[in-house]
């Protein structure tokens, strides 16, 4: 004899063992020596950003131009009735334009005067790292980037710099896209 279960009791305890294992999670979020940001691509860096320095990811708008902005300026986009300038961010770091694609994203990064767009190569997504795979910024803190990376972790072969995106936004030469 089968014993049938009442789909709405299912629910419930479904329900409270999630909130049990919710419950956890803000000591496994803040843990001692973690960091966690937004993992992207720039040119051949592996950067990440802390969460507090990206507003939102959205796909790339369609782009206005803006005649006499500076070279890396791309122009202005409409994201959900909201103008923002949008810029691309290797450009004016490497002074090389990014190659843009159909899946290419941007990141919305609060200012003090309104939130601007900046394109990426690749999103990762979020990434964690540990005190202990702290290393040396050298490679991605060279050049313009030596400005904005604070500091370096190696996962994986890989080195990612920890780019500060609202370092970025007080730079007076990123606040002033006049050519």
């Amino acid at each position: 004899m089968t014993q049938h279960r009442d789909p709405f009791a299912m629910l419930l305890e479904f329900e409270q063992r999630s909130l049990a294992h919710v419950a956890g999670l803000p000591e496994q979020f803040d843990a001692p020596g973690l960091w966690r940001g937004i993992g992207y691509r720039l040119g051949e860096r592996r950067l990440a950003s802390a969460f507090d320095d990206v507003l939102e990811i959205v796909p790339m708008p369609p782009v206005t131009p803006v005649p006499g902005a500076q070279a890396w300026m791309l122009g202005v986009g409409n994201v959900r009735g909201n103008l923002l300038p949008i810029v691309d961010l290797k450009q004016f770091l490497e002074g090389e334009r990014t190659v843009l694609h159909e899946t290419q994203r941007v990141l919305i990064v609060r200012q003090p005067d309104g939130d601007v767009a900046v394109t990426i190569d690749e999103l990762f997504g979020q990434r964690s790292f540990h005190d202990e795979q702290q290393v040396e910024p050298d490679g991605v803190a060279e050049g313009r980037y030596a400005h904005f990376v604070e500091r370096a972790y190696r996962l994986a072969d890989q080195t990612w710099g920890v780019f500060s995106l609202s370092r970025l936004a007080r730079t007076p030469e990123f606040r002033q896209a006049a050519a």
